[in-house]
C-alpha cells in the first residue's frame, strides 16, 4: 500500500445484515478503529431497539460515536460530519486504513462525500408543512412529496415527518425536485473511500428483520421503550422500534399489532437503504454469507489500484 495514500473503508447495507460483525473483522485485520454511521445509535438511551454493538463487541474493536449523545441533545448530519472528518484526521495520523459502519446512507455520505447544498427557502413554508403534519398526520405529507418527488419518495426515510418536511420545503420553495439537488459537486476528501455492501435476496433479508425483532423483545425492547416514555415526542425517538411501541404503551394497539408493525417497518427501511446505496456505482457488493478473506482481498486490490 502506498504510504501516503489513507482509505476509508465503508460498510453499508440493509438492516441486519450483519455489518457491525463485518466491520469488526476488518478492523481487526487492518489493525484500525470504526466509525460508526449509524444515526440511531449515537443516542446512550437507545440500545436494544437500534441493534447498538454488545459490550463484547465494542471491546473488540474500538468504535466512535456510539452512545455519545442523548436523546435530548441537538445532533444533526451537519455536526457529525464535522465530528466525524475531525475523527479521521486524528486516526489517519496513526492508521492508513479505518471502518465506517452504519445504514443511515445520508450520514454516510456526508462523511464520504460532503453534504449537499440547498438553496434556503421561506421559513412560512415549513411553517404551513408543520401544521399540516399536526391537523392530517404524515400521511398527506407524504403522498404530496410522491407527487412533487417521485424520486425522493423512494429513497428519503419516508417514516421521519421531519425528512419529508425538509425534502417538501424544497420541492414548494424551490419549484424543483428535492432530489434535484442531490449529489452535486462533492467536496474531495483526503482520504479514498472503499464501499463495501452487504445484501441477500429479499426474503432472507426479511426473514434476518423478523428474527432480529423477536430477540430485542426478548432482550427488553419493551422495558426500554418504556422508560423513554415521557420523551415519546423527541425527533431521536420518531424511529422504528419505538414509534410502534409507544402506540401499544399509549393503548393504540396490542401488543401483537405492535410488532408486527416493527417488523413491517424495518422491512420498508431496509428496501429504502438498498436503494439508497445502489447509487453508488464503485461500491463492492457481497453476499452476506461471502467468506471473510474474499471481501479482504478485494479490497486490498482496490488499494493496490489506487
Amino acid at each position: 500500500m502506498n504510504p501516503t495514500n489513507k482509505y476509508l473503508i465503508s460498510v453499508v447495507g440493509p438492516t441486519a445484515i450483519g455489518k457491525t460483525d463485518l466491520s469488526i473483522k476488518l478492523a481487526n485485520h487492518f489493525n484500525t478503529e470504526i466509525i460508526s454511521a449509524d444515526s440511531r445509535q449515537f443516542f446512550k438511551e437507545m440500545q436494544i431497539g437500534t441493534a447498538a454493538p454488545s459490550q463484547e463487541e465494542l471491546a473488540a474493536a474500538k468504535h466512535h460515536f456510539i452512545h455519545h449523545k442523548s436523546i435530548e441533545d441537538q445532533y444533526n448530519v451537519g455536526a457529525f460530519e464535522k465530528d466525524a472528518l475531525n475523527c479521521l484526521n486524528k486516526l489517519y495520523k496513526t492508521h492508513d486504513v479505518v471502518v465506517m459502519v452504519g445504514g443511515s446512507g445520508l450520514y454516510v455520505d456526508a462523511v464520504t462525500k460532503g453534504l449537499d447544498d440547498f438553496p434556503d427557502v421561506n421559513p412560512d413554508i415549513r411553517a404551513s408543512l408543520n401544521t399540516n403534519l399536526e391537523l392530517h398526520g404524515i400521511s398527506v405529507l407524504q403522498e404530496q412529496l410522491k407527487s412533487l418527488d417521485p424520486l425522493a419518495y423512494k429513497t428519503i426515510a419516508i417514516d421521519n415527518p421531519h425528512r419529508v418536511i425538509r425534502a417538501l420545503e424544497i420541492c414548494i420553495g424551490t419549484k424543483k425536485p428535492y432530489s434535484s439537488f442531490l449529489n452535486k459537486e462533492k467536496i474531495n476528501r483526503p482520504f479514498k473511500t472503499i464501499t463495501v455492501t452487504l445484501t441477500a435476496n429479499r426474503d432472507i433479508i426479511y426473514e434476518r428483520i423478523n428474527r432480529r425483532v423477536d430477540v430485542m423483545m426478548q432482550e427488553g425492547l419493551l422495558e426500554e421503550v418504556k422508560a423513554l416514555l415521557p420523551y415519546k415526542n423527541l425527533n431521536a425517538l420518531n424511529t422504528v422500534g419505538y414509534k410502534e411501541l409507544f402506540n401499544y404503551l399509549d393503548g393504540e394497539w396490542p401488543l401483537d399489532f405492535a410488532i408486527s408493525e416493527i417488523k413491517k417497518n424495518s422491512r420498508r427501511f431496509a428496501k429504502r437503504q438498498l436503494t439508497w446505496f445502489k447509487k453508488e456505482e464503485q461500491a463492492l457488493w457481497f453476499d452476506y454469507v461471502t467468506p471473510l478473506n474474499q471481501i479482504i482481498e478485494a479490497c486490498e486490490l482496490k488499494m493496490s489500484f489506487n
